[in-house]
């Protein structure tokens, strides 16, 4: 019998599966927060498991091509409906889509299907989500979100190539530095939409006087530097040009931020977070084209400047930003809250900096996996009620 009424299914009643947020980020919170645990265990010599692939390139698979798509995912599927004036994805299909990224975990952590099989079940997810952005576009007319759009295509190929050469035990560097690109400039291209915009709100209600200025010729300039870059990167990554690139990116970038007034908003950590995660992504330019020069860090710990400290404090950002106002809730940040932020912050500096040290090198690693993990893990403790239930707002 058809439903002539305006009422929502069973499925867009249930708040879980009411808005793309609910089930990505608590479900990227969760894997982020075990996942993270299990390759301390192995860092420390307990190698029981039986992946789909060899223990690193699981670790790395599952945090570029696991974790982080259910953050985007999340962030996309709630920031689309204010982009292209259309319904948010809801119900039975974000049911189905969340289903297809849990089960892409599932396959790469116990693989019980053949291989090929596991490659397409995962590789649909990012497939997926690329398909739904272009037609939102399209049918939205929001052809100005096409860079998105883009992205998200590459990252979807960059993962499919991932499995080819592991299936082929081949190296997988050239798709993870692909991946890591696309993370940089959708860092670079959302964060620098969102942050200024935030501050402004921030400093217009507390009666400040200053104000970021309006996207301009030079936050133009800064992304299109950081695309360049990270394309050199990919494609060359031990060049000397590539490393100077990243350096000029990085300066560029740095600058873009201090125009942004962030010191200011000391007194709110839910935007302070948003400058620290960007200058976390200033200094992996930075830090990262230092060590293709020979000089600072290994290249292994700079590319962690980017997955655990800009990735790290930004995703949180948006995420606890994004679970308290789309829950009507008001947007403050807790004690709690501070200590998600924290955590993050001192498992980034301590993977970073750590080896540096005379501590054992994988005593600084497993700790550091904890630390950084146990932030996402009081994310699930604390916004996890926020999204499973109905919001406060009623919406």
């Amino acid at each position: 019998m058809i439903n002539t009424t305006n009422k929502p299914s069973g499925l867009q009643r249930l708040a879980f599966f009411s808005y793309g947020f609910r089930p990505f980020f608590l479900s990227a919170a969760v894997f982020a927060g075990v996942a993270l645990p299990i390759w301390a265990m192995i860092l420390s010599g307990v190698d029981r498991t039986h992946f789909l692939y060899v223990p690193r390139e699981w670790h790395v698979h599952e945090m570029i091509f696991g974790f982080l798509p259910a953050v985007i995912a999340g962030f996309l599927f709630t920031a689309m409906p204010n982009w292209t004036d259309r319904p948010p994805i809801k119900g039975l299909p974000l049911m189905v889509l969340w289903a297809l990224w849990l089960a892409g975990r599932l396959v790469i952590a116990i693989p019980w299907p053949p291989p090929l099989v596991c490659v397409l079940i995962d590789g649909a997810f990012l497939i997926a989500l690329a398909i739904i952005v272009w037609r939102e576009i399209a049918m939205g007319n929001a052809w100005d979100r096409s860079p998105i759009g883009i992205l998200i295509s590459l990252y979807a190929i960059a993962n499919l190539l991932f499995h080819v050469r592991a299936l082929s035990d081949a190296a997988t560097d050239l798709p993870e530095r692909m991946a890591l690109s696309v993370i940089i400039m959708l860092l670079a291209l959302i964060g620098g939409r969102v942050i200024p915009s935030f501050t402004l709100d921030y400093l217009s209600e507390s009666g400040m006087p200053q104000q970021p200025p309006s996207f301009s010729r030079f936050d133009g300039a800064s992304i299109l530097l950081a695309a360049i870059a990270a394309i050199a990167w990919s494609i060359q990554p031990q060049s000397l040009m590539t490393g100077w690139l990243l350096v000029v990116a990085g300066l560029v970038n740095l600058i873009r931020l201090l125009r942004w007034y962030g010191w200011i908003t000391w007194r709110e950590p839910l935007v302070l977070i948003l400058h620290v995660g960007y200058g976390w992504l200033a200094m992996s330019l930075l830090i990262l084209g230092a060590a293709i020069l020979g000089s600072g860090l290994p290249q292994e710990d700079a590319v962690h400047v980017l997955t655990t400290g800009a990735v790290g404090s930004m995703t949180l950002a948006i995420m606890t930003r994004a679970s308290l106002g789309h829950t009507g809730r008001p947007r403050q940040a807790g004690t709690m809250t501070v200590m998600i932020y924290t955590l993050v912050n001192v498992g980034a500096m301590l993977r970073v900096f750590g080896p540096a040290t005379d501590l054992s090198t994988s005593l600084v690693l497993g700790l550091s996996a904890i630390i950084w993990s146990g932030g996402y893990l009081l994310f699930a403790v604390v916004y996890g009620p926020f999204l499973l239930r109905p919001s406060l707002d009623g919406e």
